[in-house]
């Protein structure tokens, strides 16, 4: 039986060039990035090494990364470690209803110590329109969270547009850039831009290990307390290791952007061809934006059945694909953002993300939808 990997949104591979660099690190170097000594040299040249690599793809200063635990730390860095270091600036923030739990359960705490959040709507695409945006400015707004491209549909938002308009009067603005990493160019000094988030698991780096973009000049009060690591910005001693993967895996996703988005763009349009070819064109739904997407996630739904029966059917062929965030799939209920996006009802409880990168080829996507198709044969034959 083929096993083939279509969750990439989720976490991917790591990298055969990421794991050696991890595996030369963990094997010759165990000094602390903090000591004086030789050892601790070399892992502060270590550390600085895959930070130059990491702000090199970013288009960013080194000294404006932070490493993190992951995305999730990094997007909570950004949300309490600014607004900590604004407190008595104002008290309403504006995100999206589509951003990752990593964002929407930071707003929900910080509206239990007193701040008003926003939650923008989206289009029937999933993205926020500017006007909105614009509509929801107050004289006490000091913070716009706004992804930088869904992690379940793929829609790419008005990153530079919204980022301009906070700017123009003075607002923070962070985006959650976890998912497009990797998928599309991103310049920190390009963009009107001060926090972006980022996770190098994304990007066939290690898991548990992620950065913060900081913009020279935006002051941030740690959420983490003890040593002075990361310029006092966030104590623990460094994962080393993690945070070397993380600049190959970043050195190697710029080195070949271009090309892993063509490869990514061919395997979905051979899925989608494939699927028309199988089950006919108005036998599924594409969800998202049809302009403004990432190449590598494609979320669509299949009317004729449910997310969970058509999942647990693939699972049983060997494929693996999801039905949204991989931080709520233990959970029944239909994706926050589907739901955001106003589809209706049989299109949001028949909807899967499959998600490409390292290792899949167009005839996994061939086998792919030859076997959807064959499941829901049979389950129409059944019912």
């Amino acid at each position: 039986m083929n096993s083939i990997y279509l969750d990439h949104a989720a976490s991917t591979p790591v990298h055969p060039e990421v794991a050696q660099e991890m595996m030369n690190v963990m094997t010759g170097q165990y000094g602390n990035a903090s000591s004086v000594h030789a050892f601790g040299r070399s892992a502060k040249r270590t550390v600085s090494r895959a930070r130059d690599l990491i702000a090199n793809s970013l288009g960013c200063q080194s000294d404006e990364l932070v490493f993190t635990g992951g995305g999730t730390e990094s997007d909570n860095l950004a949300l309490f470690g600014a607004l900590s270091a604004m407190e008595g600036s104002g008290k309403h923030i504006i995100t999206s209803s589509i951003e990752h739990h990593a964002v929407l359960h930071a707003c929900e705490e910080l509206e239990k110590q007193g701040y008003r959040v926003t939650y923008l709507p989206v289009d029937s695409t999933g993205r926020v329109r500017i006007g909105d945006v614009e509509n929801a400015l107050t004289e006490d707004t000091v913070l716009i969270s706004i992804m930088y491209a869904n992690n379940e549909v793929g829609t790419v938002q008005p990153i530079a547009e919204i980022g301009e308009l906070a700017r123009s009067r003075g607002i923070l603005f962070h985006v959650d850039a976890v998912q497009a990493l990797g998928a599309i160019p991103i310049s920190c000094r390009d963009l009107p831009v001060d926090l972006m988030s980022f996770s190098a698991h994304k990007i066939n780096g290690p898991q548990g290990v992620g950065a913060l973009y900081v913009r020279r000049g935006v002051h941030l009060v740690p959420r983490l307390h003890g040593g002075l690591q990361e310029k006092k910005r966030r104590a623990g001693t460094e994962n080393m290791a993690g945070i070397a993967g993380f600049g190959k895996a970043a050195e190697i996703a710029t080195a070949h952007l271009e090309e892993r988005r063509e490869h990514d763009l061919m395997l979905r349009h051979t899925f989608i061809r494939m699927l028309e070819q199988e089950l006919g064109q108005n036998s599924f739904i594409i969800n998202g934006n049809p302009s403004e997407f990432l190449p590598h996630i494609l979320n669509i739904s299949f009317p004729d059945t449910d997310t969970e029966t058509l999942l647990m059917n693939l699972d049983m062929e060997g494929i693996a694909a999801a039905s949204g965030s991989a931080c709520t799939s233990g959970s029944l209920e239909v994706s926050h953002v589907l739901q955001a996006m106003k589809l209706p009802q049989n299109v949001l409880r028949s909807a899967i993300r499959f998600s490409f990168g390292l290792g899949n080829t167009t005839e996994d996507m061939e086998y792919t939808a030859q076997k959807i198709a064959t499941i829901l044969r049979r389950l129409r034959n059944r019912s």
